[in-house]
């Protein structure tokens, strides 16, 4: 199936990109977000009418990210939860406790934004994750766990 990029997507294309997709990614991902448009005649002549505008947004979108970036350079949350004596965690951290964290710290941060290749997490400690702003833009915050204290 072939698409033109609205903007761009992280290890697919730049804005205005015709590109071949599977079908199912196409139609159930890209086109549904807004990310693409199928790429038909009239979708072309659509897009070329419409580039400068959306060359605009996506240059908002980036001075967006780039600022959200330095403000989260700087965060480090730290998350209590209860655990057992070796510092291993009663259920796990994931991306929805981070991304709580530190809308709490005053930063807001979505749950897609968060990287966790390896999972989540299941033991006390620090870690270090990388956040996705935008396909050009990454930072990285500090998630510290502690075990929470018994009353």
């Amino acid at each position: 199936m072939e698409v033109i990029l609205l903007e761009k997507v992280y290890k697919l294309g730049e804005l205005g990109d015709k590109v071949n997709v599977k079908p199912g990614y196409g139609r159930n991902y890209l086109i549904p977000s807004g990310k693409a448009v199928s790429a038909t005649k009239d979708n072309v002549a659509m897009f070329e009418a419409r580039k400068a505008e959306l060359e605009k947004q996506q240059q908002e979108a980036l001075a967006a990210a780039n600022s959200r970036a330095e403000k989260l350079q700087s965060v480090a949350v730290t998350i209590a939860r209860k655990a057992g004596s070796e510092g291993k965690l009663f259920g796990s951290v994931g991306t929805i406790d981070i991304a709580e964290s530190v809308g709490a710290e005053g930063t807001e941060l979505e749950k897609h934004e968060i990287r966790m290749p390896e999972g989540p997490i299941r033991a006390t400690g620090e870690y270090e994750f990388d956040v996705q702003l935008h396909a050009d833009v990454t930072t990285s915050i500090k998630v510290i766990v502690v075990p929470e204290e018994e009353a």
